[in-house]
């Protein structure tokens, strides 16, 4: 988004150019050394790393450059929406290790009687009523400032979407349970269809008639567009995800314990790339160690006034 105060910026003269550059050399050269700094907030540093970006450009010629975030959203983002974390001290896999199965790939397609408990235990779930909170509401509001270019998330309830973020930010990195598709044709299904039929049909299938084969029906394994353990994540999105990430001014990490690849290597990505980054998350982390600053505070509170923060220093 343009504003008056970036349209106010000024470029940097010839004179002071090769300066700028060495400076920016050094900034990303010390990159270790400023993510051991794990204080709360270095906000100095970050401020900056983005005047110095700023200036890197060719002489005498204006641009126009906002501060911008990339963001990896996990499941504590959405637990004050009334949906249950996964891996938190209280997360249904901490205390119901064996429901892991849910989402495991090769006992979904080799066992009838799992299939059926997992559309039983997905149709169940709080994901379905859930609405966002107010931190999905404050990643909202850091996009439409212009300020968010990438929201990457682990949670599959786009409730992200639901807050007014849109597809031009966001990237499911573990799908959505809104849709499901057909193991065998590729047919696509809303899910919400498929779960009213469940007591009909426990073991959805698909009923798609291949008129390449006769018209007959196509009867492949139906399942739904949440990404399975042992399943590969939708094409590009890690890659594209680092690509933003390099490009961004912060990294913000935001109710992920980091504990599932590849989508926790995008911290040690944005550390080399000499990105500053937050992680905000009630437990600790493996990559704590990498932060800039660390927020162990109730998300729902403390990410809109980060968010609040954030807009008011850099717009």
């Amino acid at each position: 988004m343009l504003t008056p105060r970036a349209l106010a910026y000024s470029a940097p003269t010839c004179d002071n150019l090769a300066s700028t550059r060495h400076h920016h050399d050094g900034l990303r050269e010390n990159a270790n050394d400023r993510t051991k700094h794990n204080g709360n907030g270095n906000d100095n540093d970050m401020a900056d790393r983005t005047s110095r970006r700023r200036a890197f450009i060719k002489c005498a010629i204006p641009i126009v450059m906002a501060h911008t975030v990339a963001v990896l959203t996990g499941a504590g983002i959405s637990t004050s929406a009334g949906i249950p974390d996964f891996r938190g001290p209280d997360g249904v896999w901490t205390k119901h290790p064996d429901q892991m199965k849910v989402y495991d790939i090769d006992a979904y397609l080799s066992d009838t009687k799992q299939r059926e408990y997992s559309w039983r235990w997905q149709q169940e779930s709080p994901v379905w009523n859930a609405e966002p909170g107010s931190a999905h509401k404050a990643l909202a509001k850091l996009e439409r400032a212009g300020m968010l270019n990438l929201l990457a998330t682990q949670n599959f309830d786009a409730l992200h979407e639901k807050a007014g973020n849109t597809s031009a930010t966001i990237i499911n990195l573990h799908g959505t349970i809104g849709t499901s598709h057909c193991m065998r044709c590729h047919a696509q299904y809303e899910t919400a269809q498929i779960m009213d039929r469940l007591d009909v049909e426990p073991d959805p299938h698909c009923h798609r008639r291949l008129p390449y084969q006769g018209n007959m029906v196509c009867n492949g394994i139906l399942k739904t567009d949440v990404v399975y353990f042992g399943e590969m994540l939708p094409e590009g999105a890690i890659e594209t995800s680092m690509r933003k990430i390099a490009k961004a001014d912060e990294f913000w990490v935001i109710g992920s314990t980091l504990e599932v690849f590849p989508a926790a290597s995008l911290v040690p990505a944005a550390a080399q790339d000499g990105v500053p980054i937050t992680i905000m998350n009630m437990g600790a982390t493996q990559y704590d160690r990498l932060a800039t600053r660390r927020i162990h505070e109730d998300i729902a509170t403390a990410l809109p006034e980060l968010v609040d923060t954030t807009i008011r220093r850099y717009r």
